[in-house]
């Protein structure tokens, strides 16, 4: 009898030891479940993927660097929106001014005095507008996105700039409309300190500020400028009969010249050419900016079109690393279910055999 109760208490402990072990197995089961189930994910660090690890971070890390791309074409893009009402906002000053120079007369001198507080007025407005900033950033600012392209606008009538125009404007009669109109060009085209109305790194040959203005990648190794600087042309050619080479130097040079007129010189035998003069200058600001909008509008159009296809990329990636990663929790929700009624199956069998069968096979004395 001894004999067969240690076989028999042999059994049931074996019997046991599997019991546990199976719980156990269920237990580790349903907690994976249940952190399936509140995450979504099948596991919550890479390791726990297995084989599937490598392929899961690869895609990832593509996800991350295509959306960098595309956050930097978003900011890109409302720069260059931003850039574009600017450039809408000059090309309508200097088309405004085309208009009234003609009607500037020898015959009706008051509208000489009322171009020329205009012209005060919107040369104010101007070198506003070349300060405008998006997201802290000077749109115009080339390379120096955090330093102020015109110094103290509202000074801009008090500046050497301004000053210096206003001098050789009042010099007409006695120098005539050439040298006048050699001397404000010089004025405009300066890039000397108290000349200059820009600051110090916009004040310097336009070749070498092309090279800093700001640049959006649209992939691997791809860029696109979209910067502009308020010194200098981006890609657009300036034109006129005396261009300074750019559009915004010519506007400011038009406006000081029609600023610094005064009524008694309309009988002056140079003022007929120096307002003929501005007129064309003018009308080359307008095509100009034109042109330079049309250029800057094809790259915008660029870089919307990349955002377009990366974001279209990502959700893919996106999709095939869910198919990695994500659960379906439904599915892992019955699962769950299934599980806790096996574990709680489990336990009761446990309790049963440690209740009743154990005692019934442990050999008597």
């Amino acid at each position: 009898m001894s004999g067969v109760g240690a076989v028999s208490a042999g059994s049931v402990s074996a019997t046991y030891e599997l019991l546990v072990a199976q719980s156990s197995q269920l237990q580790t089961t349903m907690t994976s479940l249940t952190e399936q189930a509140s995450t979504g994910l099948v596991a919550t660090t890479f390791g726990g993927l297995g084989a599937s690890a490598g392929t899961s971070i690869g895609l990832n890390a593509e996800v991350t660097q295509q959306q960098a791309l595309i956050n930097g074409i978003a900011q890109a893009d409302g720069q260059a929106s931003m850039t574009q009402t600017a450039l809408s906002q000059i090309g309508a000053i200097a088309q405004n001014f085309v208009s009234q120079v003609g009607e500037i007369t020898n015959a009706n001198p008051s509208s000489v005095t009322a171009v020329a507080a205009a012209a005060q007025a919107a040369l104010q407005q101007l070198t506003g507008i070349l300060d405008t900033q998006s997201g802290g950033t000077y749109i115009f600012g080339g390379a120096e996105t955090t330093t102020a392209p015109v110094p103290n606008p509202d000074q801009i009538l008090a500046s050497g700039f301004y000053t210096q125009i206003q001098a050789a404007v009042q010099g007409l009669s006695t120098n005539g409309a050439s040298a006048t109109i050699a001397a404000t060009q010089a004025i405009a085209a300066s890039n000397a300190a108290g000349t200059s109305p820009f600051s110090a790194y916009l004040s310097q040959p336009a070749s070498q500020l092309q090279g800093g203005l700001t640049q959006v990648a649209i992939g691997n190794g791809q860029y696109v400028t979209i910067g502009v600087a308020a010194s200098a042309n981006t890609a657009a050619p300036s034109s006129g009969p005396s261009t300074t080479g750019s559009y915004t130097r010519d506007l400011m040079r038009a406006l000081a010249t029609l600023g610094s007129l005064s009524s008694s010189q309309v009988n002056d035998s140079g003022f007929n050419s120096l307002i003929q003069d501005t007129l064309g200058t003018l009308q080359g600001v307008v095509g100009a900016v034109a042109d330079e909008q049309g250029i800057l509008g094809g790259r915008q159009n660029a870089i919307d079109q990349a955002g377009t296809l990366m974001t279209s990329l990502t959700t893919s990636l996106q999709s095939q690393i869910g198919s990695i990663q994500d659960v379906n929790v439904a599915a892992v929700s019955t699962r769950l279910s299934q599980t806790q009624a096996s574990l709680q199956a489990s336990y009761k069998m446990i309790a049963n055999l440690g209740a009743e069968s154990l005692l019934t096979y442990l050999p008597v004395g």
